[in-house]
């Protein structure tokens, strides 16, 4: 099927199961690999995913296309992860970094693995806007512009915002070092 997904939601929007199975298809990918890059822990994506997907039948109804319908998802999936970053605690967050921590030395080189619980380490650090638009821009490579859509602020915030993530990286590596 070759129909837009603007298309394909405004037709799900009406009840139509057979388009949002399509973009169910299309975008639970998308969907699984934000929230993941958001918790770190592939249960917490998977659980993000599906209430994602589940909720998002009704919530087809209040597409406008009035940005990209990936734009809109992608919100939706933020607000998502926020919402589940917010229910968990501290300890718990903590525990379950360190459980995929552990995966990745036993399957990637020490070196590797360090550095990637140092950047999450770091980011669990920095505030949540930060992280935010780090994930976007870093981790799912969209643009300035993308991710002032997705995190509906002004493309000159997330500019300010990559820049002080690089400072604060920057003087925490500095600190550590």
């Amino acid at each position: 099927m070759n129909t837009s997904d603007s298309a394909l939601a405004v037709q799900a929007g009406n009840g139509d199961a057979a388009a949002f199975k399509v973009l169910l298809e299309r975008h639970y990918d998308g969907v699984y690999r934000i929230a993941f890059r958001f918790t770190g822990v592939r249960e917490d994506a998977e659980d993000i995913a599906q209430a994602v997907c589940t909720s998002l039948a009704g919530k087809l109804r209040s597409f406008k296309g009035e940005a990209r319908f990936t734009t809109w998802l992608y919100r939706i999936v933020v607000n998502a992860a926020q919402d589940h970053h917010r229910r968990q605690s501290a300890t718990t967050r903590l525990h379950e970094s360190y459980s995929v921590i552990s995966e990745l030395m036993r399957g990637a080189e020490a070196e590797t693995a360090r550095e990637l619980r140092w950047l999450y380490d770091a980011l669990q650090r920095v505030g949540e806007d930060l992280r935010e638009t780090a994930v976007l821009v870093l981790a799912e490579g969209l643009t300035h512009a993308e991710a002032a859509d997705v995190l509906e602020i002004k493309e000159s915030t997330v500019s300010w915002r990559m820049h002080e993530l690089r400072k604060e990286l920057k003087a925490l590596a500095k600190a550590e070092a």
